[in-house]
């Protein structure tokens, strides 16, 4: 049978069954956060079914209610039409519900194997426990498609494979209620198009998916039916059919959202970065850049477009300092940098050169800080916050973040809060205004990773602007991004890469995707 005559199939039997999500009333207050008002979400059976919202709409709560990471304060939740109690994640599991969180739950010491079996042992003999359970994996990913090295350890698995695990992991568990989120945040292009091709398969099997994400073409792409929150409440409640990205955007932030290109073409001036023969080689051997030159110049945004793991994530690395290359030269802020001098973040900070980290949990923030620790890390020894022997000045520190908060619409406005109780693009911009805002009087070289990831649709709007404001001010930008739509957003000229070299380079009038994917192929 067709897929489109099977997924109506599914859907018509999904139709004439008792939901398999209804959440009625739902309320939920953490301290004067008001996080959901009186929400009502139903997911029918056998269906593909969105939320999205801003950062902050009060998503990422009601999904965390209904696998049981809190509990609500008033409402009523049933399941396949039976009313359920779920007060802890144990008894969601009970109930066929599964999770797959942005930030994976896995344990990378241990193999694949070992990660489902963890808590879900179904004997107290290991090898026995072992046999049974890979016999039940092996049949599943016959089942599924979803094909696992079991025997590797985690940390030796690409991204999609560890996305494959944890949705394996919930399917091994009985789960029949999936929730993702923001699932392809970290997923290359084709392992986004891989895991749409197993969720519809799971949908044909009658799994009923909730999907949490920022990207509307996704939503489009994949779901049934998709509810929109804003400010704690359900603001739109439709099938996919009687809507548009547009309108979702619009229903996202209450207002219209521009996230194409706008404003008059660059004129770039003098060149503010030089590179040229960059080569990278690893601690195996394996050249991760090579031969790799560019040139950034004073009011242009370049973009750099590229399948991840194609080294660029290693010349970000080198452009900031962070890792010095095996061969190749550098010149900023008239000084020549070669590998055995390297530039370091130290110096490039006194060459006005900024960087906004890809991974900003892992070098962009520390978690466990408050926002003005985070704020303030790479410049608290400047005389402003340092005095006698490094004796910090918080006074100044939380007063600068505030500024900071508020010029760049950091939600909450509160210095004080825990790096970590932040959402993703409330941190994306408070690692961006750390950086920007030390040299927002100057020129300057800014250098950003995936500046959106994991971002709402507000806040990329906002970031845009902020990027280009800074390429109007005179300064050169460059945006590593493996969103294509950004970069044709973005860039005044696109440098492709591919297998660590570059493999092209377009001015952005000459620019497509599938001009931009020939080059990411590697074609030239």
């Amino acid at each position: 049978m067709p897929e489109q005559a099977v997924a109506t199939a599914v859907q018509t039997t999904g139709a004439s069954r008792p939901p398999a999500v209804l959440m009625q009333g739902i309320e939920k207050r953490f301290g004067a956060v008001h996080a959901n008002r009186a929400v009502q979400l139903r997911v029918d059976s056998g269906t593909v079914h969105g939320i999205v919202g801003e950062n902050g709409a009060g998503k990422s709560t009601l999904m965390s209610i209904l696998y049981g990471f809190y509990e609500a304060d008033a409402g009523e939740i049933s399941i396949e039409g039976v009313p359920a109690k779920i007060r802890g994640s144990r008894e969601a599991i009970a109930l066929g519900i599964g999770m797959v969180h942005q930030h994976f739950m896995l344990v990378d010491t241990l193999s694949a194997l070992d990660n489902v079996m963890l808590g879900a042992e179904p004997s107290w003999r290991l090898a026995a426990a072992r046999a049974e359970v890979r016999a039940k994996l092996e049949a599943l990913m016959r089942e599924t498609g979803l094909q696992v090295q079991l025997d590797a350890l985690v940390h030796e698995l690409p991204v999609g494979e560890r996305q494959r695990l944890e949705i394996l992991k919930a399917l091994f568990r009985g789960a029949r209620i999936l929730i993702l989120d923001e699932p392809t945040a970290v997923l290359t292009p084709q392992e986004t198009e891989q895991l749409f091709v197993t969720l519809r398969g799971l949908r044909q099997r009658g799994t009923t998916i909730l999907l949490i994400t920022h990207k509307l073409k996704e939503i489009m792409a994949l779901c049934d039916a998709v509810t929109v929150m804003r400010a704690g409440q359900v603001v739109l409640d439709t099938k996919i059919a009687d809507t548009s990205i547009d309108g979702l955007a619009e229903a996202m932030v209450g207002r219209r959202v521009n996230l194409g290109r706008s404003g008059a073409a660059a004129k770039p001036g003098a060149v503010l970065l030089g590179a040229q023969g960059l080569g990278v080689v690893d601690s195996l051997g394996v050249a991760r850049l090579a031969e790799v030159s560019l040139q950034l110049r004073a009011g242009e945004i370049v973009g750099i477009a590229g399948v991840s793991g194609n080294g660029q994530s290693e010349l970000l690395d080198v452009l900031s300092g962070l890792i010095a290359p095996s061969s190749g030269t550098l010149t900023l802020g008239g000084q020549s940098f070669t590998p055995q001098r390297w530039l370091n973040p130290r110096t490039a900070r006194a060459l006005r050169l900024a960087h906004v980290p890809e991974d900003r949990h892992r070098r962009a923030m520390v978690l466990p800080f408050g926002a003005w620790e985070s704020a303030v890390l790479g410049h608290q020894q400047q005389p402003r916050y340092s005095r006698w022997f490094g004796w910090m000045r918080q006074r100044a520190m939380r007063e600068d973040t505030a500024l900071m908060m508020e010029r760049y619409d950091v939600r909450p406005r509160n210095p004080a809060l825990r790096s970590s109780k932040f959402s993703g693009g409330n941190q994306q911009k408070l690692v961006l205004a750390r950086e920007a805002q030390f040299f927002a009087t100057e020129p300057q070289v800014l250098l950003v990773g995936q500046p959106t990831r994991g971002v709402d649709i507000g806040a990329i709007e906002f970031i845009h602007g902020r990027l280009r404001a800074m390429r109007d001010a005179g300064g050169a930008v460059l945006v590593v991004s493996s969103e294509l739509d950004e970069v044709l957003a973005l860039a005044d000229r696109v440098i492709v890469m591919n297998a660590g070299r570059i493999s092209g380079e377009l001015p952005i009038e000459q620019c497509s995707e599938a001009a931009l994917g020939r080059l990411m192929g590697g074609a030239q």
